[in-house]
């Protein structure tokens, strides 16, 4: 004999799942034969031995069994195994542990083939997720493709109200060289509109290149460092969570793509470790978002109402958000209800077998596609998504799909390990912020993740940790005279009462989003929007593109002005009559008016 051989109960159909398992896992180094052919190959083995556990004999005739001989076996294969080995070989109390254990499972071999077939399914087979790293990739190429892409489109606008090189120069001018960390970015090269589209042009030339499968690590590297890059330049318009959210994970696709030179379809499992590691970003998601909603105290949350303000609060309703709202409040307390479920307790079936992962990732998706049906929020919904692909074995996919994995080379592990432990371990402190505190021992990593922070590497998560119960809107007016006013309209953002919702997503009007989180604060403590105001009165082409109608197209307003209302969705009966979508009522003076002098 010159492989290991492994003896198992034939008759046992428990027993055969988790052989099944092992074989594969173990592949041809191991031999496999049921006691029934075996047990004549070696009388020495009493009956009863083979009829109490597996049997692992080795090629010099040494042999062991119970939970020492699974562990040895699968040790080379599994890093739970290998950590298990080391301790029974170290603590002999933690190896009868393992002991007593396997026997109890042994004796209730029909109860274990039941919670078996419950959790994996009709195979117990260690999953493989070559389709689902395939798919995230492309997606995440595609995403990468339509940020940027949005980017370009807004950024003359963006950039004439927040300019970057005199952000630059005052950080510089301030800090020293520690401006070069605080504000990671490459548009230090060369502070301006054209290094930001510069920066654009070499995202997109590298998500296209990953779409097609070239180079992906060094495509995805690249992708982080522009997207890092432009965040940290477009500063309020570039701090949303789902930003944070793509530049996390662009960083982590670097470990999960494999090299290629030509371009390559081909699907390939990914690092197992990497794979965990997106696993646990999905898990830190959407617990984190749960947590935040109860841990802020809102009382809405608590009293699951919340869903009777969010359609008609959100940043940017859609035109469903509108029909959402009327549903009856039984349903909307429900529905309430199952998104505490689907964020607070499903996650943590992210790491349980195959059976309640699946419905974890399908009920989160399902969530995923409410919000994204419901309201416009850019690209997050397809980002949370394809981080659910990695839930999704291989059998889950169609069978045109299901082709033999191609081998493939990754980043280094001696890189890799190092990189992606130091990630996890950080990412302990956004977790427990979710709870509103840090335990002490975790202080260290706390000073270590707040000196990384400016990297946007390892972030914290929860939108709507807070439900607004009142919509106020910013409507911004311009005048010649200072008394007659006339309205300047947003593309996207709410205004007149009959304009249309729009359906925009993945696109992010960042102008119009800003505006709702300038609402629920003071013009005194919002630059940015004083900037806005004092580019209109310039007559800025660049930021007049951004918006749906200029009201003075000949010359720029002498004086401009902006107001609060209060802005509720009509009832089905007084759309029917007005048409309008909007109930408003005046508020309150926002800015009062204001001229360049």
């Amino acid at each position: 004999m010159t492989r290991p051989l492994v003896v198992f109960d034939g008759a046992c159909g428990f027993c055969r799942q988790w052989i099944e398992r092992w074989r594969e896992m173990t592949g041809d180094s191991v031999d496999y034969r049921p006691s029934s052919e075996a047990a004549a190959d070696y009388p020495e083995i009493p009956q009863a031995e083979f009829d109490r556990a597996v049997q692992l004999i080795r090629p010099d005739g040494t042999r062991s069994s119970g939970a020492a001989a699974v562990l040895e076996l699968t040790a080379p294969h599994s890093a739970a195994a290998r950590v298990g080995l080391l301790l029974s070989n170290r603590l002999p109390v933690f190896a009868q542990m393992l002991e007593s254990a396997y026997g109890f499972v042994a004796a209730n071999r029909v109860v274990f083939s039941k919670l078996t077939k419950l959790l994996w399914g009709t195979s117990a087979r260690r999953p493989t997720f070559a389709i689902a790293n395939a798919l995230f990739l492309r997606a995440l190429a595609l995403i990468f493709f339509i940020a940027l892409v949005s980017y370009w489109h807004q950024a003359a606008g963006l950039n004439a109200i927040l300019p970057v090189a005199p952000f630059f120069e005052a950080a510089r001018n301030q800090l020293g060289a520690e401006a070069y960390w605080a504000l990671p970015s490459l548009a230090w090269l060369s502070p301006g509109l054209e290094t930001l589209n510069t920066l654009v042009c070499i995202g997109v030339a590298a998500s296209i290149l990953a779409l097609l499968g070239v180079l992906q690590p060094l495509c995805f590297l690249t992708l982080w460092a522009v997207m890092l890059s432009l965040c940290v330049a477009g500063r309020d318009f570039y701090s949303f969570q789902w930003d944070a959210l793509l530049i996390e994970v662009g960083f982590l696709t670097v470990f999960l793509s494999p090299w290629r030179l030509r371009p390559n379809l081909s699907a390939c499992e990914p690092p197992r470790l990497t794979r965990f590691l997106a696993v646990a970003l999905l898990f830190r998601l959407m617990f984190s978002s749960g947590v935040v909603k109860l841990t802020s105290g809102d009382p809405t949350w608590r009293s699951l109402t919340a869903l009777e303000f969010h359609f008609f609060t959100q940043p940017l309703p859609n035109p469903v958000a509108w029909f959402a709202q009327q549903l009856p409040a039984e349903i909307l307390v429900a529905s309430c209800a199952l998104m505490f479920l689907v964020e607070l307790v499903l996650p943590f079936a992210f790491f349980l077998p195959r059976n309640p992962r699946l419905l974890a990732a399908w009920c989160t998706i399902a969530l995923q596609a409410g919000i994204a049906l419901t309201g416009n929020f850019a690209f997050f919904n397809l980002l949370s998504t394809a981080l659910c692909f990695f839930l999704l074995d291989d059998r889950c996919w169609p069978g045109f799909l299901r082709k033999k994995p191609a081998p493939a080379v990754f980043v280094t592990r001696w890189m890799r390990i190092p990189v992606l432990a130091s990630i996890l371990l950080l990412s302990l402190i956004p977790l427990a912020s979710a709870f509103r505190t840090i335990p002490s021992f975790l202080a260290p990593l706390a000073g270590i993740h707040s000196l990384l922070a400016p990297l946007r590497t390892v972030n914290g998560y929860g939108l709507f940790a807070v439900m607004t119960t009142q919509r106020r809107e910013i409507i911004v007016q311009g005048s010649n005279a200072g008394h007659e006013w006339m309205t300047y309209e947003f593309r996207y953002k709410p205004g007149a009462p009959d304009h249309a919702l729009p359906a925009v997503a993945p696109y992010h009007p960042r102008l119009d989003w800003q505006m709702w989180f300038a609402a629920l604060g003071r013009v005194e403590t919002t630059p940015w929007f004083q900037s806005f105001l004092a580019r209109l009165l310039e007559g800025s082409p660049e930021v007049l593109a951004l918006l749906e109608k200029n009201p003075f197209p000949e010359q720029p307003p002498k004086f401009i002005r902006a107001i609060l209302d209060n802005y509720a969705f009509t009832t089905p009966e007084e759309r029917e009559q007005s048409g309008a979508i909007w109930n408003r009522e005046p508020l309150a003076i926002y800015c009062p008016p204001a001229s360049l002098r």
